[in-house]
């Protein structure tokens, strides 16, 4: 039986050509920790960790010894194992998303050892194919922002998109007329979700549901510090709009207690940063308990994409009726080369929607070359 022999991590840098703001901080640069998992008979699985890139991969070397030797078929005891050693200082933030960058090359991993892709060893797939929506509408200090935005948001309509997101935080009254411009060149040709990442206070955030609800907004994501539970419960109790949140939430702890406080409408864990494909199953098990809906929150490279969509296609729509709405799964487009260039094969969405992999594990591979091409020690 094979064992496990080697757990590598790889950071991956790429410079973008212009950089882009939301409310917290600018990018001018986008990194990501990659981690390989590697057997002893020399088969491999990939991985990916949300978050600060060298903390990620800090991380991981502060696990991977923790499972040397081990099988790579136990993904749930390994995980506990890693779990354990880290519930002093790691129950949240980037160490748990060195852990699920860990946990998901191990699912890779043990796919392709079995022979069969992750939705599968998920309990199956229940679509072919996957809806997902456009991420992108993000700041910049040009001219013209209003009306650059809008003509952003048509690209991706005409591109088959049914939905897209678009960033606020700005402030309450450039904001709302972000939206409308937005909402008024798309017209009702496509879902409009709006994300300000944790920009307002309560009273804020419900201002700008005022000036919007008129807008056919979806959601709502992360109008609130994550901290602020109690905060969130007032919102979504007053909004007309939908709230979702969840993408800076850790562990099926932490979500409980987000589900707790009747806190989203939808709910967004970061697969890669939340506990990996084996915390996520007991998330959505929360989740279904709760009534509340799930969409993964994705943004990296295409490993990253490729773990919502496996996980995203083996999930039911609640509450449970003949005719259900689909479940979407964020696509950024914003300029990411580690996303389009560094694993193959690429994603492309027709008609707005992804064909989900059916080849064993996630379905994605790394050549060596393109990730020294991106800055990583890899032999």
């Amino acid at each position: 039986m094979a064992k496990i022999a080697r757990v590598e991590a790889f950071v991956v840098s790429q410079a973008l050509a212009r950089s882009f703001h939301f409310s917290q901080w600018r990018y001018d640069r986008r990194t990501v920790c990659l981690v390989r998992v590697t057997t002893d008979d020399g088969r491999y699985g990939w991985g990916e960790g949300y978050g600060p890139a060298e903390v990620v991969r800090a991380g991981v070397e502060f696990f991977a010894p923790l499972i040397i030797g081990g099988d790579p078929l136990a993904t749930g005891a390994l995980w506990q194992t890693m779990q354990a050693r880290g519930q002093d200082f790691a129950r949240r933030g980037v160490l748990l998303a060195a852990l699920s960058a860990i946990d998901v090359a191990l699912w890779d991993l043990k796919g392709k050892l079995l022979g069969v892709p992750v939705h599968v060893l998920l309990g199956g797939k229940r679509r072919e194919a996957v809806s997902v929506y456009a991420t992108g509408l993000y700041f910049d200090d040009g001219p013209h922002l209003t009306e650059r935005l809008a003509a952003e948001a048509v690209g991706y309509v005409e591109a088959g998109f049914r939905a897209v997101k678009m960033k606020v935080g700005l402030g309450v009254e450039a904001d709302a007329a972000n939206v409308r411009a937005v909402r008024t060149a798309i017209g009702g040709r496509a879902k409009l979700m709006i994300d300000s990442n944790h920009a307002f206070s309560l009273r804020e955030a419900l201002e700008l549901v005022r000036g919007v609800q008129d807008c056919d907004i979806s959601w709502f994501e992360e109008p609130l510090s994550p901290d602020d539970y109690e905060g969130y419960r007032e919102l979504r109790a007053r909004s007309s709009i939908p709230i979702a949140g969840g993408e800076c939430e850790y562990g099926v702890a932490g979500f409980h207690q987000l589900f707790g406080a009747r806190a989203v409408d939808i709910v967004q864990p970061d697969i890669c940063a939340c506990g990996g494909f084996t915390e996520v199953q007991r998330i959505a098990a929360l989740a279904r308990a709760h009534f509340v809906h799930l969409t993964p929150h994705c943004w990296g490279t295409g490993i990253g994409f490729a773990v919502g969509l496996h996980f995203i296609s083996t999930v039911d729509m609640l509450p449970g009726r003949m005719n259900l709405p689909e479940p979407f799964l964020e696509m950024d487009r914003t300029e990411n080369a580690l996303r389009d260039e560094l694993t193959v094969p690429r994603f492309q969405p027709v008609d707005g929607r992804v064909n989900v992999p059916v080849v064993p594990g996630l379905g994605i591979e790394i050549d060596p070359a393109r990730l020294r091409e991106f800055g990583a020690n890899v032999s």
